[in-house]
């Protein structure tokens, strides 16, 4: 595309490699600065290596980069919105090019970006299936916060407020519970990330139960449900992990601190990456 350097768009291990190399140090400290312009983060959502001694250096496009560029495209203002949008119809374009595989992984990034921040929890009501029973969830408060733990490290709590009931024939719904129900979001040490609950055995029918309607509100808000492990010492824990953040992140109440998190987390160096 006209006015862009050409970036190289494929795959590697089934993971979408973008990036652009040369051994002209003023073309990659061009296409940092015009990333940064876009509203990019570097050693957030791009990394950057400068030539040295004539060897190639590279700009490359971290998955969270992409997703990010593609929210700029529709949620963006002005010039920041154009440099966003011209920036992923050319890296749509590139993959195109290189095949379907490519371009279908490019084009799942690139939707997932666009769709942050697209729904909202207020008024959501919605239906789903765990353990071959139908529930119905209600949210009725939410909230996503920043926090520290005693060692100093960063995590997000997400606390959504909801009830949820089960459905036992087409008009009758029992044991409907109103819950806070809290997830804490951390990073590994290989930089991923999980997020842990426990269910509650003070709740209504118990710890298993209680983990049911966990599973349920989080199927119902992320499309996905969480994994439930039953502990040595009689505790469940839920576990949800990037595709789950991803799915909260749709939700315009919680995708400002789930983003804010994940830059204030990132351990991105050389090429190293975060999401999926």
């Amino acid at each position: 595309m006209e006015g862009w350097p050409k970036y190289y768009v494929g795959l590697a291990k089934g993971a979408l490699v973008v990036i652009y190399r040369s051994t002209n140090p003023h073309s990659i400290e061009r296409e940092t600065q015009r990333l940064e312009k876009m509203g990019l983060k570097r050693g957030v959502h791009f990394s950057v290596k400068m030539p040295e001694e004539g060897r190639y250096g590279y700009v490359r496009i971290l998955r969270e980069g992409l997703a990010h560029a593609a929210w700029l495209s529709v949620h963006g203002e002005g010039e920041q919105q154009r440099l966003a949008a011209r920036f992923v119809e050319y890296i749509l374009q590139r993959a195109e090019e290189e095949g379907e595989n490519v371009y279908r992984k490019a084009l799942e990034i690139v939707n997932e970006g666009r769709s942050w921040s697209s729904l909202r929890l207020e008024g959501f009501e919605g239906r789903v299936e765990v353990g071959g029973r139908i529930y119905v969830v209600k949210v009725t408060g939410w909230g996503a916060e920043i926090e520290e733990s005693r060692r100093g490290r960063k995590l997000l709590r997400i606390r959504i407020t909801a009830e949820v009931g089960r459905v036992e024939s087409e008009h009758t719904i029992v044991d409907r519970v109103v819950h806070e129900y809290a997830i804490t979001f951390s990073r590994r040490t290989d930089n991923t990330t999980v997020g842990r609950a426990y269910a509650r055995a003070d709740a209504p029918g118990g710890r298993e139960t209680d983990a049911k309607r966990f599973s349920a509100l989080v199927k119902a808000l992320t499309g996905r449900e969480p994994r439930v492990y039953q502990m040595k010492d009689d505790k469940i824990m839920i576990e949800c992990y990037e595709g789950h953040l991803e799915g909260f992140a749709h939700y315009a109440e919680l995708a400002d601190a789930i983003e804010r998190w994940l830059e204030e987390t990132s351990q991105h160096t050389g090429e190293r990456r975060v999401r999926k």
